[in-house]
C-alpha cells in the first residue's frame, strides 16, 4: 500500500460508500464538502483507480471500489477492535444499546453476532422497550445508542440521528383470515384491531391513515408493538395489526401472516441510529454503527418483499 495513504482516507472512503453522498458524510464529520472531496481524490490518485462513479445524484462504487471496500472494511474493523482491546478496562467493557421493536427481530441480532466475532471482549448490553422509554435512557446516559425509528423533532434537542433506511408500517392478519380479500376500509370496522400504543412513534401515522378512511373514531381492541403478544392475538382470532414490517418480517416470510394492502405509500418512516451529541467516547461504538450500516446494505432492510 502506498505509504501516503492515511487512516482518514480509509474512513472517508468507507463512509462515502455507505452514504452514497459527499454532503451527508461531510455534515456528519463536521467538515466542508470540498475538503472531503479532496480526501477522496487523494485516495483515488494514490491507488491509481477510480473508486466511484456518479449516477444521478449519488456516488456508486465502481468494480475497483467495491473490491477495495471489502478489504478496507475488514482492515478497519480489525484496527478498531485492536485499539479497543488496548484501551484501559477494555476487557469486559460494555456498550449499552437500546433497540426498538422494528430492529429487534432481524437487524440487530445479525449485527450483534457479527460484532461478537470481531470484538469478543466487549459485552453488548441490550435494552428494549417503547420509544419514549429508550429516549429517556439515552438522554440520561443509561444507554449509548438507540436503534430504531427516528425521534420526533421535539425530542431531538441534544441528540443526533443517522438515517439508515425507510420502513413501512404494515397491516397484517393471520394467513387464513376469513376477510383477507377485503379492502382495508371495509375490513377494519368488522374485526378487532391491534394498534401501536399512544407512546409508540408509529401511532401518529396509523391515526392519520385511519382519518383518510373516515375511521378516525375506530377504537382498538388491543394496543401493543410486542411480537409475542401481537402474534398470539392474530393467530388466535380474526384480529388485524398495524405494526412495523421489520417486527413481523419472519412471520410474513413463513406465511403465518399475510399483509392487507393499505393502498397508501405514506405509512412509513425513517429508521436509524440515535446518539447524544456530546458525551464520552465509547470503545467499539463506531464499529457497531459501521456493522449496522453494512448489514442493512447487504440484507436490504426496508425493502418490501
Amino acid at each position: 500500500m502506498h505509504a501516503a495513504i492515511k487512516l482518514r482516507h480509509i474512513r472517508a472512503f468507507l463512509d462515502i460508500a455507505a452514504e452514497g453522498s459527499l454532503s451527508a458524510v461531510a455534515r456528519r464529520h463536521g467538515i466542508t464538502q470540498p475538503a472531503l472531496s479532496r480526501t477522496l481524490a487523494e485516495l483515488e490518485e494514490l491507488l491509481a483507480v477510480q473508486l466511484f462513479r456518479r449516477e444521478k445524484r449519488r456516488l456508486v462504487l465502481t468494480e475497483h471500489g467495491a473490491l477495495f471496500r471489502r478489504h478496507a472494511s475488514v482492515g478497519l474493523q480489525a484496527l478498531e477492535a485492536g485499539a479497543a482491546a488496548l484501551h484501559p478496562g477494555a476487557a469486559g467493557s460494555t456498550i449499552r444499546v437500546g433497540v426498538l421493536p422494528t430492529a429487534a427481530t432481524r437487524l440487530f441480532p445479525r449485527v450483534a453476532l457479527r460484532f461478537r466475532e470481531i470484538a469478543p471482549e466487549t459485552v453488548l448490553a441490550i435494552e428494549t422497550g417503547p420509544h419514549s422509554f429508550l429516549i429517556g435512557l439515552l438522554r440520561d446516559g443509561a444507554i449509548d445508542l438507540m436503534i430504531g425509528r427516528m425521534p420526533a423533532a421535539s425530542e431531538m434537542a441534544g441528540l443526533i440521528f443517522e438515517h439508515l433506511y425507510e420502513e413501512e408500517i404494515a397491516l397484517v392478519a393471520r394467513h387464513d383470515h376469513p376477510l383477507r380479500d377485503e379492502r382495508a376500509a371495509q375490513l377494519l370496522p368488522q374485526v378487532p384491531v391491534v394498534m401501536p400504543p399512544g407512546t409508540a412513534i408509529i401511532r401518529r401515522a396509523v391515526d392519520e391513515y385511519l382519518m383518510t378512511l373516515n375511521l378516525a373514531g375506530l377504537l382498538p381492541a388491543f394496543e401493543t408493538v410486542a411480537l409475542p403478544v401481537g402474534r398470539g392475538l392474530l393467530l388466535g382470532s380474526d384480529a388485524v395489526w398495524f405494526i412495523s414490517r421489520g417486527v413481523v418480517a419472519d412471520e410474513l416470510d413463513r406465511g403465518e401472516f399475510r399483509e392487507i394492502p393499505t393502498g397508501v405509500r405514506f405509512l412509513s418512516g425513517a429508521v436509524g441510529l440515535t446518539r447524544r451529541q456530546a458525551g464520552p467516547s465509547v470503545p467499539g461504538l463506531e464499529l457497531l454503527a459501521r456493522l449496522t450500516r453494512e448489514s442493512i446494505e447487504r440484507h436490504g432492510e426496508g425493502r418490501s418483499s
